[in-house]
Parts: structure tokens; sequence; C-alpha cells
């Protein structure tokens, strides 16, 4: 990234759009502190199993370890835009890097299930700090000229964090212990800390802004949040409103939106700024992030699931077989940059969109054999179309407002493809869910007693159990059964994903009610210093 300032003639003017190298380094360190607190979801969520094991916990509680990080994480996002006005930036993000830091050692040394999860509440809590800043000092520091390198960067990182998770999880869990999965953070968290102490300098504090803080804000926005994130989580495992606690935390989350908007609409300093959502195309990136979101966390659950469940592949199987979408997205990201100097940005996203639609649409013909090879090109597919999505997204949603706007923007443009996340795996859930059962229960007609091609197959399943005597029927029904279900699951997954199809087709239309931005003129700085 050539952007650092380079001597200059005596007499001559700086050019207008050189970038200090100090702030070049202090953006990289940004980057990678994002990096290190999105990956943490999915880097986790790969090992769950081995953390259960050795904390010794239930399969409900084990849940909490993730949950616990995202109801939190999901809480600091749209308030970390007021919390670095009032610090500064330098200060905030050191915070939050050193804060994820020393929660992500106390994970390791977490000896109940207890503690872990209240040291992944305030790892999450600190991390989901670092996410927004990225997106806001992108945007404020680099001049447009530079956004073809920058853009396509926190887009990589942003979605590819996620999609390598399972690949590093898997690995650390397998090749050392779980305690790993915390302690890989150690390193550069310090790294990153102190660089983000001594290179930041894009703005002052408004120390003024800590006096009028908005407590009962915070609390509607926690409950409101906070409960959605639970109701989304837990939703499918606890079988939604027939469950206490899903109608409780369903109130709870009601009651906290009404005072949430009624603060942040009628106070002149709210904790969240709504307003930036009059902006059309920061609307629509938005609507189009949450959507980004249910795609990209929603593939990087469905394909491990179905690996897992469907072809018996453990933590590190899987990831090998994910890898493919990463490094398509690492060879894609400088292409996106490239022609997003050279097509208008609703042309790329609808590219974007097509190809992800396509994507799941092959994927939905999935059997129960499929493999690496038949994944392969549905999961290039994906690869490149997230980054040709996300850069002009971030272009659109972000490059037309107001310099002042942007870290409180940022915040709620994160949030939405968080939201977008959670809302995606709730769907997806449920989906495969009840597809499953609509089609085993298809599947048992096709199989019923009576039917000529379910007895054969009844006979013939039998006579391999022959020498077990009088329980080789039942130990061939119940094989029978087992088959019928293992197809029931691979046919739902099969809908879900074409379900993705629709949505993601859908996409290509409303991308066409974005404007397009102005042209950027050489030397125009993104926003004020």
């Amino acid at each position: 990234m050539a952007t650092a300032t380079t001597t200059i003639p005596a007499g001559a003017a700086p050019a207008p759009d050189a970038i200090p190298l100090r702030r070049v380094f202090a953006f990289m360190a940004m980057v990678f502190g994002m990096f290190m607190a999105i990956l943490d979801i999915q880097i986790v969520s790969a090992s769950l199993a081995e953390i259960q094991a050795g904390l010794s916990a239930s399969s409900d509680e084990i849940a909490w370890v993730q949950t616990a990080y995202l109801i939190a994480e999901v809480i600091m996002i749209p308030l970390s835009g007021y919390l670095s006005r009032a610090l500064s930036t330098r200060v905030f993000f050191s915070i939050a890097a050193a804060g994820f830091t020393i929660a992500s050692v106390l994970c390791a040394m977490s000896s109940s299930i207890n503690e872990m999860i209240l040291w992944r509440a305030i790892q999450g809590f600190i991390g989901g700090g670092m996410i927004p800043g990225v997106f806001a000092a992108a945007f404020t520091i680099f001049p447009a000229s530079k956004r073809p390198i920058v853009s396509p960067l926190i887009g990589l990182i942003a979605t590819l964090a996620p999609t390598i998770g399972p690949t590093v999880g898997g690995y650390l869990s397998h090749a050392f212990s779980w305690h790993w999965l915390f302690l890989v953070n150690l390193v550069p968290g310090i790294a990153v800390t102190i660089a983000a102490w001594n290179l930041i300098d894009f703005d002052k504090p408004d120390h003024s802004l800590l006096k009028r803080f908005d407590w009962v804000g915070l609390g509607a926005m926690a409950a409101f949040l906070g409960s959605m994130e639970y109701v989304l989580e837990e939703g499918t495992r606890l079988d939604w409103f027939e469950s206490h606690e899903i109608v409780l935390f369903t109130f709870v989350m009601i009651i906290g939106a009404v005072l949430f908007f009624w603060r942040a609409l009628t106070r002149n300093d709210p904790l969240v700024d709504l307003y930036a959502f009059r902006n059309r195309n920061f609307a629509f990136g938005s609507l189009f992030s949450f959507t980004m979101g249910i795609g990209l966390y929603g593939l990087t659950y469905l394909y491990p699931v179905y690996l897992g469940r469907i072809r018996g592949y453990d933590a590190l199987m899987i990831g090998e077989t994910m890898f493919v979408t990463g490094l398509a997205m690492f060879l894609t990201a400088p292409i996106a940059g490239r022609l997003s100097t050279k097509l208008d940005p609703r042309i790329m996203m609808m590219i974007g969109f097509g190809g992800f639609a396509l994507g799941t649409y092959l994927a939905s013909a999935i059997t129960a054999d499929w493999d690496f090879h038949e994944l392969l090109v549905p999961q290039i597919l994906r690869g490149c179309s997230l980054m040709l999505c996300m850069v002009p997204i971030n272009n659109l949603a972000l490059g037309t407002l107001p310099p002042q706007q942007l870290k409180n923007a940022s915040g709620l443009y994160n949030l939405t493809r968080n939201l977008g996340g959670a809302v995606g795996l709730a769907v997806i859930n449920t989906l495969l869910n009840n597809r499953t059962d609509l089609h085993i229960a298809r599947l048992h007609e096709a199989v019923a007693a009576g039917r000529q091609i379910a007895e054969e197959n009844l006979a013939s399943m039998t006579q391999r159990f022959i020498e077990y005597g009088d329980a080789a029927q039942s130990m061939a029904l119940k094989l029978l059964t087992q088959r019928a279900h293992k197809q029931a699951l691979v046919m739902a997954f099969g809908d879900v994903f074409l379900g993705l199809t629709v949505i993601f087709g859908a996409l290509v239309l409303l991308s066409l009610f974005m404007t397009k931005p102005p042209a950027a003129k050489p030397g125009a700085a993104g926003g004020g210093h």
C-alpha cells in the first residue's frame, strides 16, 4: 500500500491525497484488531465440543459460551460510536484491544463453565468496540482516491474472519488444546494495543458527552438488543413461544425497543443517532448489510452442520473443506477493488448477489454423497460474490455520509450485519427442523408397511442381521429409520439453500433502488481529520 508521504522538493505543494505513514500503520493495527474480534466468534464455535468436555459442561450450558459473547457484542457495537467520540478513537480503541486481550487470557484460564461464560461476555462486549471503528476510520482518514484499496481490505477482513474461523479453530484444538482458541489472541492483542495507543491520532475527545451520558437509553438498548439476540439464538432450541423464557425475553425486547427508540428520537445527544437512516444509500446499504449477514453467517453455519452430521467430518476436516471460500475471497479482493473504480457500484452488487444466488441454487441439489469436489463451485461462487458485494455496499452506505455522522453510522451498519446473521441462523435452524419433519413424514409414507419396495428393502436388511436371530428385524427397522432421517435432513438442506437463492435473487432487483454516488474527485478527502 504505497500511501506514505515522500520527500517533497522545496516549494512544491504536498500531494493532496498523500497519507502519513503513521496513519497507515495505525489503520492496519485497527484492521487486525477487528479481525481478531470477528474471528473469535467462529474460531470458538467450531470447537465447542472440546470446551464442553474440558469444563464438564452440559449441552445447554456450553451454548452460552457463544450466546453470552454475541449478546454482549451486539450491545457494544452501536454504543461504540458515542464512546469513541467521547474518549477519542485512540483511547477507546486501545481500551477495547487491551480489554479483549485480558478477557481472552481469562477465558483460557477458566476452570468452570460459569467463569467461561462471564469472561466470554466481557470479551464480546469490549471486543465489539473494535469493529465499527475500522469502518469509520477508513472513510474518515483516507481520501476517496484510496478507497479502491481500503474498502476491499476491510470488506475482506469482515467476511474472511468468520469464513476461516472453523479452519483455524479446528486446527488449534486438534494440534494443541481448546485453551489455545483464546491464548492465540495474546501476542497480537498486545501488539494491537501498543500500536493503537502510539499511532492513532485521528480525532480529539469530547468529554462533555460523558457528563450527558444517557444511562436510561443504555439500559433500554441493552434490554432491546440483548433480549433480541437471546430470542434469536435460543428460540429454535427452546421451541420458540412454547418456552416461558422466550415469551419473557420477547416482552422485555418489546419494552426495551419502545423506550430505546423514544430516547433515540427525542434526545439532543442520543447514544445512537438513528437519523443516518434518512440517507437513502445508508438505509439501503444497511438492508443489504443485514442480508449479507444472513448469507455470510448462514452458510458458515450450514456447510459445517452438513459436513458434520451427514458426512461425519471432524472440526479440522470441515475447516479444510471450507478453506476454499476464504481463498476465493482473498484472490477476489484486489479484483473487486479495481472493479470499484471502473464499474457502477450497483452493477457490481448485482453481479455479486447474482453469483451468490447461483452458488446457493447449485447447492440446493445437495445429496448425502456430496463432498469437497461437489461443494467446490458453490463455495468459490460464494467467496467471489461476497467480495464483489461488500466493496460497493461499504462505499455506497458510508461513502456519502458527512464526517460527523460516520462513527455513529458505522456502528449501526455493523449492527445490521450481526443482526442479519442472528436472524438468518434462527430462520435457518427453524426451517431445517420444520422441513426435516415434513420430509420424514413423507418418507415414512413411502416406506410404510405394505409398500413393495419398502418390504423388499426391509427383507434385504433383515438378511444382513440374520445372525442376531429374533433381533434381526428390529435392527433392520432401526437402520431403515436412520436412513430416512438422514435423507430427510439432506432434503431440508436443499430447501434452505433454495430459500437463500430466492433472497439473494431479490437483492439483484433491489440494487437498482440505490443512487450512484458522485464520482470521487482526485484528492478529495473522505472526511475531516
